[in-house]
């Protein structure tokens, strides 16, 4: 028998999860958590063979949970279950040490076949996950932008104009413009708005 835990703040995605596996004679719901700080501490009491990982939550996100939780448990398998697929979290999911990452409206079967697949250790992936995984491989590497780069680009995503950046950097319109300039063409973009929708899908303004 596999043993799951349920990690989303809705308890009703976590009621609809948790009717699809315990309609899986071999799969079995050991706990539930409405956080990622409560799963953390559930999981090292529980010791679940697979968690069911939500992504964003109030306070401590999916991405912080798996890594704290693989910290204690290395051998629990932890699969995301979200509706989000930006590249940035599907990056932070793996690089945390997900096994892998499902959307929510996944079926019954694909839900239980990962949830299989994930407890024999393999790594599960939606195929539309999966293609944007390998499209990213395939890209050529992007000039990384600099720390000062991505200073500037945070503010610009606060909606501050150049001279109040510059203001807030003690450093000149003129040089908050060379910086966007150059970020700009690391980027491969032409303006504010695509600059700051870039760097965030690459996950580059997370803090």
């Amino acid at each position: 028998m596999i043993t799951v835990m349920l990690v989303d703040d809705h308890p009703m995605v976590r009621e609809g999860l948790r009717s699809m596996l315990e309609a899986e004679p071999d799969l079995t719901v050991g706990g539930e958590a409405d956080s990622g700080a409560a799963a953390v501490e559930l999981a090292a009491s529980l010791c679940p063979d697979v968690v069911l990982m939500d992504l964003r939550m109030p306070g401590m996100d999916g991405v912080t949970a798996t890594e704290r939780i693989l910290a204690i448990r290395p051998e629990t398998k932890i699969l995301v279950v979200t509706t989000y697929e930006t590249d940035a979290d599907i990056l932070r999911a793996v690089e945390a040490g997900a096994t892998g990452y499902l959307l929510k409206d996944a079926s019954r079967t694909e839900l239980g076949d990962a949830v299989r697949a994930a407890a024999r250790g393999a790594t599960v992936l939606a195929p539309s996950v999966a293609d944007r995984l390998v499209q990213r491989l395939r890209e050529p590497a992007q000039p990384a932008l600099s720390a000062r780069e991505i200073e500037v680009l945070r503010w610009v995503a606060k909606g501050r104009t150049n001279a109040e950046i510059g203001q807030e950097l003690h450093i000149s319109e003129a040089t908050v413009k060379t910086h966007l300039l150059r970020a700009f063409n690391k980027l491969d973009v032409s303006d504010r708005t695509a600059a700051v929708t870039t760097a965030m899908n690459r996950g580059l303004l997370n803090t």
